[in-house]
């Protein structure tokens, strides 16, 4: 069964929420943070990047980033920025951008569910970015974003959910992105108790996005429960933030790639070797945008080719295998380019789809990158069948729009501040 639990949130007061609300800090480097505080004193990124308030020199996982970072959360809430609800809460966030719609519940979830795979995962985690979290979160005393879940839609959580959004939302803004933010919260003890009973007929869910906040989580958890003898597995830090959106509501985008050089080979070199497991045709930027799966955009020297991957050189059979993203890892990035660890490899580079096709002739028009792919997306429900296999995805998978904002709700781990 799915646990999930209200909580006290720590959010911003109605009239700064479309100030203080944050992108994740992992999606935006240390001067474009500072670009946007610069402009905007509110921004949590001060909480969530805080070196955006030290000198530019100062290393983003040094001490003294962590220890601003809790000093502005403090400054935050002595200044009414930030107020916490007076008793627990579940919250509904809804996105939407364009036409796409998602509806999630705002929940802490149970990390012993997250040891045992009752949450599963379908992504291994860095060790620094892993251990920046947690070095954020001790400091902080707080879970200041939300880990992206999802689970298999389900008609009664939608109806349940549904009315709790007749009352007026606490929130309901646009961001410069073009996204409305709404938030309703859920107080009425019948409404929680619902919101309970209805999640406890799931029995999984699954991180769609997230997992080092909540590999940290689980690490925080870890040495909380060592220092407390008292331990009962109620207390706040036995839990984490998330954000529960169905299947059906969440949207992948592409997620495409770059790469520095061709490997010492020339242009005509490349096309040939490609064409030993891919069919190779000439195309413009719009008709190479992946329609379907096996399928890729490849952009060099002002042109486009469509390759098709040729049957036989994937297994349809094997969830990981048959991903685009291993196809074309597989058949093309590692043995002709030389791309052997996506993780730790300086010579490529990940472009979420929200920038679209010309972003991916930019780089390359600009000299940084030989060359550049386009792919097509990996669905949600290859995601599940992979967590529920027990396999891993591949590094930089998947590109979920719209982004959850930070500092739409945030949990203190300590309770009641």
């Amino acid at each position: 069964m799915a646990i999930v639990k209200p909580f006290c949130g720590l959010r911003p007061v109605p009239e700064l929420a479309d100030k203080v609300v944050s992108l994740p800090y992992d999606v935006m480097d240390s001067n474009e943070a500072r670009a946007i505080t610069t402009k905007n004193e509110y921004s949590f990124l001060r909480v969530t990047k805080s070196e955006v308030d030290l000198a530019p020199d100062v290393s983003p996982y040094s001490e003294v980033v962590y220890e601003k970072a809790a000093e502005n959360l403090k400054d935050f809430i002595a200044k009414g920025v930030l107020v916490q609800d007076e008793k627990p809460c579940f919250y509904i966030y809804k996105q939407q951008m364009g036409s796409h719609n998602q509806v999630g519940l705002v929940a802490a979830l149970s990390v012993e569910e997250y040891k045992n795979n009752i949450i599963k995962k379908h992504e291994l985690t860095r060790p620094d970015k892993e251990q920046d979290r947690v070095n954020n979160i001790m400091a902080t005393e707080a879970q200041t974003g939300a880990v992206f879940v999802t689970y298999k839609a389900d008609d009664h959580i939608n109806a349940v959910l549904a009315q709790c959004m007749t009352k007026q939302p606490v929130y309901d803004f646009q961001t410069e992105d073009e996204i409305r933010h709404t938030l309703y919260v859920v107080d009425d003890a019948t409404k929680i108790k619902a919101i309970e009973q209805a999640f406890a007929r799931i029995g999984t869910l699954y991180i769609a996005d997230g997992h080092h906040r909540s590999a940290a989580a689980a690490r925080v958890y870890d040495t909380y429960k060592e220092k407390n003898p008292e331990h009962t597995g109620e207390e706040e830090y036995a839990k984490f933030l998330a954000v529960i959106i169905p299947h059906t509501m969440t949207k992948i985008m592409d997620y495409n790639r770059v790469v520095k050089d061709l490997n010492g080979l020339t242009e005509q070199e490349l096309l040939e070797k490609i064409q030993e497991k891919f069919t190779i045709n000439p195309c413009t930027r719009i008709s190479c945008k992946a329609e379907y799966p096996h399928y890729f955009g490849m952009y060099i020297n002002k042109a486009w080719y469509k390759l098709v991957a040729n049957p036989g050189t994937y297994d349809e059979n094997d969830p990981v295998d048959k991903l685009d993203v291993s196809i074309l890892q597989n058949n093309l990035l590692a043995p002709i380019l030389g791309i052997g660890n996506l993780r730790t490899d300086k010579r490529i580079d990940f472009v979420g789809g929200i920038r679209g096709m010309a972003e991916l002739e930019r780089l390359v028009d600009s000299g940084e990158y030989a060359v550049a792919f386009s792919m097509f997306p990996t669905s949600t429900k290859e995601l599940m069948a992979i967590a529920d296999s027990g396999q891993i995805m591949p590094p930089k998978s998947t590109w979920f729009e719209p982004k959850l904002r930070d500092a739409i709700v945030v949990h203190l781990l300590n309770g009641r501040n």
